[in-house]
């Protein structure tokens, strides 16, 4: 039996198929750990012919440059910029199968980020998640920054 048949089958019903653009992005939560704490799913299987979106950190700088003072407020609009750049590579929050956290400070409120990260992914379980809390980010003012990797359709090849 190979890997992918083993995991396949020791992984009954423990998972939900995102089916983003016409692919079927597969995350599950197998029954064999504990169920995630957050709004996350365990792991995520990205079906060939796709195309990967690394996408850079995100920090909560707002389209005009200015960024909010409380990290609750830049995780939101960190949240959102992931959310316009893929957008415009023609993705959707759902296409997303691995985030990353990296947190300065702690925000005053994991259930309202909690609550704004299911609702970005309604409809679809959550992408696989990293919370990583780091002694700085890139300039001191940044409180969280988010990275992401999102999965979309490859171009039908030119004929």
């Amino acid at each position: 039996m190979n890997r992918k048949s083993t995991l396949l089958v020791t992984l009954p019903a423990a998972f939900a198929v995102a089916s983003a653009h016409g692919q079927a992005i597969r995350k599950a939560n197998p029954p064999t750990v504990a169920k995630p704490v957050a709004a996350y799913s365990h792991v995520a299987e990205v079906p060939p012919g796709t195309r990967l979106l690394y996408l850079a950190g995100q920090v909560g700088n707002r389209p005009d440059g200015s960024l909010p003072e409380s990290v609750d407020d830049q995780a939101a609009q960190a949240l959102e910029n992931i959310r316009l750049i893929l957008a415009a590579e023609g993705a959707r929050p759902q296409d997303i199968v691995k985030l990353t956290f990296y947190v300065a400070q702690k925000p005053t409120s994991l259930a309202q980020l909690n609550a704004k990260r299911t609702a970005m992914f309604a409809g679809t379980a959550p992408p696989p998640s990293s919370w990583v809390q780091v002694a700085g980010l890139a300039r001191p003012e940044y409180l969280v920054e988010i990275e992401a990797v999102a999965a979309v359709p490859a171009p039908a090849p030119a004929q």
